[in-house]
């Protein structure tokens, strides 16, 4: 696209499938539009995912098919990173830019999504995060809207259904993946959440698209 005054603007374009029913909380904070302003030497790990990514797409090589997917979810998660970033050093910083800066909840959720299986609780997230049990609870509740226990279920299904959706492994081992000794438990716990087991969420369920939903430069 050429603008009036002779300059060329570059459009790259990539869309997500988006599973809407259990959008992450973090997305909602995601204005309509991220804006970064492309400055010289600001954010070179951002500029080389788009040099690298634009690459692929102006001359298809074997091997592109795969890089173009795995590039445009390194692209993502920089703009994530740097709008994140920009939101942690405001000072009225809230919900998941805050989460994320913060060291003792952003250690209770590295613990959390490094090994969902294990039994947690909310003294041992405390640990983890070098807080007193009262003091770690009402510190996570407030920066991630769940209390502990409640996110880690939330984390816990939402993992459940990728594995249901995207591997062939049986219920029974996707249970012990996200920390059930029950496979009944699990089933139990996994229709609450969907409305559906396992075994029917398994056949029927597909993500929804949105169209809206773009990475853009």
């Amino acid at each position: 696209m050429q603008a009036a005054g002779g300059q060329v603007t570059v459009m790259l374009c990539g869309a997500y499938l988006l599973d809407r029913s259990r959008a992450h909380p973090l997305m909602a904070e995601l204005p309509a539009v991220v804006h970064l302003p492309a400055r010289i030497g600001l954010r070179p790990e951002l500029r080389a995912a788009l040099d690298l990514l634009g690459g692929e797409l102006e001359r298809s090589r074997p091997g592109t098919d795969a890089m173009v997917p795995a590039l445009l979810d390194v692209l993502l998660l920089h703009i994530l990173r740097a709008w994140f970033g920009e939101r942690s050093r405001e000072d009225a910083a809230t919900g998941w830019a805050a989460a994320l800066h913060d060291p003792a909840v952003a250690a209770a959720l590295r613990a959390i999504h490094g090994e969902p299986e294990r039994q947690w609780s909310v003294e041992e997230l405390g640990r983890r995060a070098g807080l007193s049990r009262a003091a770690f609870a009402k510190r996570f509740t407030a920066l991630t809207g769940r209390p502990p226990m409640a996110y880690l279920t939330w984390w816990r299904m939402t993992l459940a259904a990728r594995l249901l959706r995207d591997s062939d492994a049986p219920s029974s081992a996707v249970a012990g993946r996200v920390g059930y000794t029950s496979e009944f438990a699990f089933a139990h716990a996994f229709k609450r959440a969907y409305g559906r087991p396992p075994g029917a969420y398994r056949r029927h369920r597909e993500p929804e698209a949105d169209p809206g939903e773009a990475v853009t430069r």
